[in-house]
């Protein structure tokens, strides 16, 4: 098992075991990188495929959720969430600071084994029912495409969870 991880202060994760964006490249130079290693990642049998995508596969992805219903850089209405073929892409018009930024693409995302959503804040209560109540609009938002092929775990604060 490995953790891709930026900030390794608080628990002892052996330095081997961390895999770092490259910041000093710009935001597509990046993503390349990115996949670059975890395609390498793959190939030496550090890192699963997914017999059911085709994609990496990790044990658990730990992911957050935005105001808007935005995981991990994929935001409502943006191309990118509907990309199909990359396992790392990019943004550079993000609706949020910072503008450029990398991310996984949703069929990594899913291939997770497990994925533990935490979200907080009264801020993002609307967001969580329409997710989790009974709101039957057929315009997904990013954070209902998550849909691992494991188990989908949320984590919610009182105030993210006050709608239900």
């Amino acid at each position: 098992m490995w953790i891709s991880i930026e900030c390794t202060k608080q628990i002892p994760i052996p330095a081997g075991h961390v895999y770092a964006i490259n910041d000093a490249l710009s935001a597509e130079a990046a993503a390349d990188d990115y996949e670059t290693c975890l395609r390498h990642l793959v190939k030496s049998k550090i890192l699963d495929i997914s017999k059911e995508s085709g994609f990496p596969k990790f044990d658990v992805m730990l992911l957050g959720m935005g105001p808007d219903g935005h995981v991990a850089s994929l935001f409502p209405g943006h191309p990118l969430v509907h990309e199909k073929e990359k396992w790392v892409t990019f943004i550079k018009d993000s609706p949020k600071p910072p503008p450029n930024r990398i991310t996984f693409t949703f069929p990594v995302i899913n291939s997770s084994a497990n994925i533990a959503l935490a979200v907080v804040g009264a801020g993002k209560a609307d967001v969580v029912h329409k997710s989790l109540g009974d709101d039957k609009s057929s315009d997904l938002l990013p954070v209902q495409m998550v849909s691992p092929e494991g188990e989908l775990v949320w984590f919610l604060d009182k105030d993210a969870a006050s709608k239900l």
